[in-house]
């Protein structure tokens, strides 16, 4: 289950100084996305330029199904991933002959769609002679907030998405630590179930942030998790049960928005909680003070302003990722690829697509968060 890197010549002597121009494909859930970054490299650790970025949302695919079905998505990407990437290049304007690498991400996610473009990037990496890097999907959201801003590494990183909760020490590519982790659903998916019980359709986090606005959950007692644990994990599966209980019992679209405000502050509070915990314990040990959030919920706005006001409480600078950048998109995927050619870590052509992939698999190995599976650690 090894991540299939190798060091080639640049790894000899270091970074490589040099502009690299990288091809992203992004192809792990139901958008089918690619993007041409060019990273500057640099002693903060290098300047990202999104020359294109191109996504095809398959919601309409999906809304009648109320999430994703794995069987059309994949059959999705296979339809638009050419035409995508070349429209990328296209938005560019550039030919393959300027490109130093191409990136796709291998997992985690679902394997059909993951497989696609996985060999999608294969097929060009062998066909133009260009290195394959092969990009964890959770590490292109962890350098996601470079793609806005040249920020130097270490950093406190909350990753907060669909299928994922974790607080990380990010170091750089290839080298984080996880500090918490959800032990069952994640932030982003208990949204997205709670606003299928409310009747919110598909995707279900944005309709349930727009709901919330013209809610007053103060009134609405919902359950705080793990209280009486002292460390930096997450669990969201009580909540999701007591609000889906609820929902059944709402009358009134008053009734619905209420909920949906109580759903999106307790979210809040869990997540502001356990980062303000981590950045308390990252304080004693480290000198930089950065926290970033970054995946799908990042695009939260009341989910940012907390962990905004937190941070300031602690300290710690504030960075999220342009809002473009916090969904799954290739330009991160991209970036991820450049920072590893840039260090001289390629893959091999063999790289196989991963479900699961947790960004430290040390600890994801020794001390799960969830069972192991067949099919490897998920976090």
């Amino acid at each position: 289950m090894s991540a299939d890197y190798s060091s080639d010549a640049a790894a000899a002597t270091g970074r490589d100084v040099r502009p690299l121009t990288v091809l992203g494909l992004e192809t792990s859930c139901d958008e089918t996305a690619a993007s041409v970054v060019r990273l500057h490299p640099s002693a903060r650790g290098g300047r990202a330029e999104v020359l294109s970025s191109i996504v095809h949302s398959q919601i309409d695919d999906h809304a009648a199904y109320g999430g994703v079905v794995p069987e059309i998505a994949a059959r999705s990407h296979v339809e638009m991933i050419d035409g995508v990437a070349r429209r990328a290049m296209a938005q560019a304007g550039l030919d393959h002959a300027d490109l130093d690498g191409v990136a796709a991400t291998a997992g985690p996610g679902l394997v059909g769609g993951v497989m696609v473009g996985l060999g999608y990037g294969k097929a060009v990496s062998l066909a133009r002679g260009l290195p394959l890097v092969a990009v964890n999907h959770l590490e292109g959201h962890a350098v996601s907030a470079r793609l806005g801003a040249e920020v130097a590494y270490p950093f406190l990183l909350l990753l907060v998405s669909g299928g994922h909760c974790q607080i990380l020490e990010v170091r750089g590519v290839g080298d984080m630590r996880r500090i918490g982790a959800t032990i069952d659903d994640a932030a982003g998916e208990a949204f997205d179930k709670i606003a299928k019980a409310l009747g919110l359709g598909y995707p279900g986090g944005p309709a349930l942030e727009r709901l919330a606005q013209t809610g007053d959950g103060s009134t609405i007692d919902l359950p705080r998790a793990l209280l009486g644990r002292k460390d930096c994990d997450f669990s969201f599966s009580g909540l999701k049960t007591a609000a889906f209980r609820i929902a059944q019992r709402c009358e009134t679209e008053q009734d619905k928005a209420d909920l949906a405000d109580a759903v999106q502050t307790a979210i809040a509070r869990q997540l502001a909680e356990r980062s303000e915990r981590a950045m308390i314990d990252h304080a004693a040990h480290h000198p930089d003070r950065l926290f970033v959030v970054a995946g799908g919920v990042a695009a939260n706005k009341t989910i940012r302003r907390v962990l905004e006001e937190t941070a300031a409480r602690q300290g710690f600078d504030f960075l999220a990722p342009p809002m473009a950048y916090c969904t799954d998109n290739a330009a991160m995927i991209a970036l991820a690829g450049a920072e590893r050619l840039a260090l001289g870590l390629v893959s091999d052509i063999d790289a196989a697509a991963r479900p699961r992939w947790p960004l430290d698999e040390a600890r994801a190995l020794s001390d799960p968060s969830h069972r192991t599976g067949r099919k490897g650690a998920k976090a």
